[in-house]
């Protein structure tokens, strides 16, 4: 076998052992953020909510700002939103798992949309996404919610978004405490924003 013919299967084999290895890490980590887990000890809080005690794995670190639009075009910064609690979640309507996920988002939202943010940011494309469509969905779906759009890609980008829907859960002091990948269900949902909200 020639030299050049043994580098390329070397490489191949490397590759599918990189490929292998983060198909691995995202199974075993279940697409969870390491700022804080959910995963420990649980304790139940006054309302009910069954949240983590042994939840620090890391420093938070600072929530980037960023600009979006609101459904008017007007320009909306994370930092508009500081001194109070935010639940940023990246979706598209052509999304199944964001699909799954919204009506939960709505119901949680209609409960404690007095006392966190809920930045519901529509990651527009302007081909498979665009603001009518994503407006559309939402009124077809009778959502409560006030829908942003990442018409520029600038808060995905500043997010590092790959993969929707993904959820950030950023305090009141602007720090991301927790995020996930994947669609949540309620009692994920409500354990997370017990983490930024107790």
């Amino acid at each position: 076998m020639s030299s050049s013919r043994k580098t390329i299967i070397a490489i191949a084999a490397f590759a599918l052992f990189i490929v292998l290895a983060l198909v691995a890490y995202n199974a075993l980590t279940g697409g969870a953020g390491i700022n804080n887990g959910i995963a420990g000890n649980t304790n139940t809080t006054k309302s009910g909510n069954t949240v983590a005690t042994s939840l620090l794995t890391s420093a938070p670190r600072t929530a980037p700002d960023f600009t979006v639009y609101d459904q008017e075009g007007k320009p909306v910064r994370l930092i508009d939103f500081a001194g109070r609690p935010v639940v940023l979640n990246f979706w598209a309507s052509w999304c199944g798992p964001c699909k799954a996920e919204m009506p939960i988002f709505d119901k949680v939202h209609q409960e404690m949309g007095t006392e966190i943010d809920f930045v519901m940011l529509n990651m527009v494309d302007g081909q498979r996404e665009t603001v009518e469509v994503g407006l559309a969905y939402l009124k077809d779906g009778g959502y409560s919610f006030k829908p942003y759009f990442d018409s520029k890609q600038q808060a995905a980008t500043k997010y590092g978004i790959t993969a929707i829907p993904t959820t950030y859960f950023i305090n009141a002091e602007g720090e991301i405490i927790y995020f996930y990948r994947g669609a949540m269900e309620e009692a994920h949902l409500r354990a997370a924003i017990a983490l930024i909200a107790p």
